[in-house]
């Protein structure tokens, strides 16, 4: 049963294939046009916090565009100005990933996101595991993150993580997301794979949206 979820999910079609297209040619001021390349959304979505440009990503571990996207962000995330505010939102678009975005709160809520969040990815992608299952990923989470397997089930089960599961379904909905991976720049723009054409071009796209901001903050 664990395996046949894992190829449905690994294939599920509200993954954003991201192709290998280049965009226009480098240092133009017009490289990236609205409606081509990126969305504007019709109504902007309030930030976390208002003194930062804001970016998120929009993810979950049972997209395997997500997985091929992470090596590319983790590079990104060094070169990320300081006043750029980055985090992850996860995809809520049914009754499986809900429960792999509460495993992503429940880490989040543990403070072990860095040491877990690849070993999720590459626990569906790679070992067929069934990440869905609290009892499945409580050991991973206390093997990695150095906490108490039965901290990681009172958790997975709170109020608050079931909280942040609704907010993650709500900004879905507030951004349109429809597929993954899906970055939203300062409440803004919505950049995915579909519309950049790759995964490099995702964050050009976004380090040039950034620099729009800026620029009209200044």
């Amino acid at each position: 049963m664990a395996n046949r979820w894992v190829r449905v999910v690994t294939t599920w079609v509200l993954c954003a294939l991201a192709g290998s297209n280049a965009i226009a040619e480098e240092g133009s001021v017009e490289r990236y046009v609205a409606g081509t390349h990126y969305a504007v959304l019709d109504v902007p979505v309030a930030v976390r916090d208002e003194s930062k440009l804001e970016v998120v990503e929009i993810f979950s571990y049972a997209c395997i565009h997500c997985y091929n996207f992470d090596p590319y962000v983790s590079e990104w995330k060094k070169t990320v100005a300081e006043d750029v505010d980055f985090y992850l939102v996860p995809a809520v678009f049914n009754a499986d990933w809900e429960r792999l975005a509460q495993a992503y709160y429940t880490a989040e809520a543990l403070g072990i996101v860095e040491a877990v969040h690849m070993r999720m990815f590459d626990g569906i992608h790679n070992r067929q595991e069934d990440l869905r299952d609290v009892n499945v990923v409580a050991p991973i989470f206390a093997e990695l993150g150095g906490v108490d397997e039965a901290d990681v089930h009172k958790v997975w089960g709170s109020f608050s993580v079931k909280g942040r599961v609704q907010q993650a379904r709500a900004k879905l909905r507030a951004y349109k997301i429809d597929a993954v991976p899906t970055m939203v720049v300062n409440g803004k723009y919505r950049v995915g794979g579909r519309m950049a054409g790759s995964n490099r071009a995702i964050l050009e796209i976004v380090d040039f949206l950034l620099a729009k901001e800026r620029a009209e903050r200044q």
